[in-house]
C-alpha cells in the first residue's frame, strides 16, 4: 500500500471554504469577524450565509485545515489557518475559476412579463433600479478604500456592472404601448 493510498479522500476545496481561507491568511479571525470581511465586499459576488460560514469552519477544522482557538468574549472562537489549509488554499487558487451563471431573478419575472400587469411590472423595475443605485454607491465607496490592487479590480467590476444594468433598467420598454 502506498502512503498516497493511506491517505484519507480529500474533496477539493469549495469556493466558500476556500475564501474563509483567503480571509485567515491575514490572521486570525473569529467566525462573525470573516462574515464582517464577506459584508464588506465579497457578499455581492459570492453568496456567504452565516450558517455556511460556520458549517464550513467546522469543516475546514475537521479536515485539519484551520485550528480553533480558545473561546474568547461572546463565545466566540478565532480560527488560524495551518500549514495544510494555506497548501489547499494554494491549490485551489491555482485552479482555473469555473465559468459564472448568471441568476438574476428580475430576468425570470421579465421573461414572463406579458402574464404581470404593467404597474405590477414598473414597481418591480423601480424596486431594483433603487436597490441598483444603492448598490452602486456602496462600490463607489468601497473604491476609495480599497486594500489592493486585487480587490479594488474586483469592486471596479461591481461598479461597472451596476452602471450596465442601470443603462439596461433605463432602455427597458415603459410598457405604456399595450
Amino acid at each position: 500500500m502506498t502512503a498516497a493510498s493511506r491517505q484519507p479522500h480529500r474533496s477539493p476545496l469549495n469556493a466558500t471554504q476556500a475564501s474563509l481561507l483567503g480571509f485567515l491568511h491575514d490572521g486570525p479571525k473569529t467566525g462573525w469577524e470573516l462574515l464582517q470581511d464577506v459584508e464588506r465586499g465579497l457578499q455581492r459576488f459570492w453568496n456567504v450565509t452565516t450558517s455556511h460560514v460556520y458549517r464550513e469552519l467546522k469543516t475546514l477544522e475537521s479536515r485539519g485545515l484551520v485550528r480553533a482557538g480558545a473561546t474568547g468574549p461572546r463565545d466566540r472562537r478565532p480560527f488560524t489557518i495551518t500549514a495544510a489549509g494555506r497548501r489547499a488554499f494554494r491549490d485551489w487558487i491555482r485552479r482555473t475559476p469555473p465559468h459564472e451563471q448568471i441568476r438574476f431573478p428580475l430576468l425570470v419575472t421579465l421573461w414572463f412579463g406579458k402574464h404581470l400587469d404593467r404597474d405590477t411590472l414598473r414597481g418591480f423595475l423601480a424596486e431594483h433600479e433603487r436597490e441598483h443605485r444603492e448598490r452602486l454607491a456602496l462600490y463607489q465607496e468601497a473604491a476609495r478604500h480599497a486594500t489592493d490592487e486585487y480587490v479594488e479590480a474586483v469592486v471596479r467590476f461591481g461598479i461597472e456592472y451596476e452602471r450596465a444594468v442601470l443603462r439596461w433598467l433605463e432602455r427597458l420598454p415603459s410598457g405604456e404601448e399595450h
